[in-house]
């Protein structure tokens, strides 16, 4: 299969619907709530074509839609967060996401970006969900494991480093972990 990587340009409704439905399915069974319908998914994606985003989309010879990444201009443009990342479920495992994150890294490096970070939400799915990381938070991150598929290490595998946790970030014992990656 041919695959390109293109912006997802305001206007072209096809493929903007279609990137509303890919985030509300790859979402909805780790992180439900956060975009729990299509009205909530078109919003995200509308949000992604501001001037201070990048909003890209890996597409098929077919034109069907088969991931979408977002960046979002931070720090006066020296740095970008990767907002967010996802890959139809029946293409996952086929480097797609990997091309897309090596996109948005050369996308966000050609607008002046020196750093590329992505938080990723925990969902029981790692050594850092149900504990109390205080007071020794570095200590855990030192020894986290996957236990159920977390996202960290297919970022680790990328070239980005855990930086850091927020404990508690979506309720007790679920943590946001930091990852960052020079460009």
């Amino acid at each position: 299969m041919n695959v390109q990587i293109t912006d997802l340009r305001a206007g072209d409704e096809p493929k903007i619907q279609q990137v509303a439905r890919l985030i509300v399915e790859g979402f909805k069974e780790h992180w439900p709530d956060a975009w729990p319908d299509i009205n909530s998914a078109l919003q995200e994606v509308q949000e992604s074509l501001g001037a201070d985003r990048i909003s890209r989309i890996a597409v098929a010879d077919s034109n069907q839609v088969l991931g979408w990444i977002g960046g979002i201009k931070q720090y006066d443009g020296n740095v970008w967060e990767l907002h967010p990342l996802v890959v139809g479920t029946e293409f996952r495992g086929q480097g797609i996401g990997r091309s897309l994150v090596a996109d948005l890294a050369t996308e966000a490096k050609n607008r002046g970006g020196l750093v590329l970070w992505v938080g990723t939400d925990e969902d029981n799915q790692t050594t850092l969900s149900g504990i109390n990381l205080y007071p020794n938070v570095w200590e855990h991150i030192a020894k986290i494991r996957n236990l159920r598929g977390h996202p960290y290490e297919f970022y680790q595998k990328m070239g980005f480093a855990i930086v850091g946790v927020m404990p508690d970030a979506n309720g007790i014992g679920k943590p946001d972990i930091f990852m960052a990656k020079r460009l």
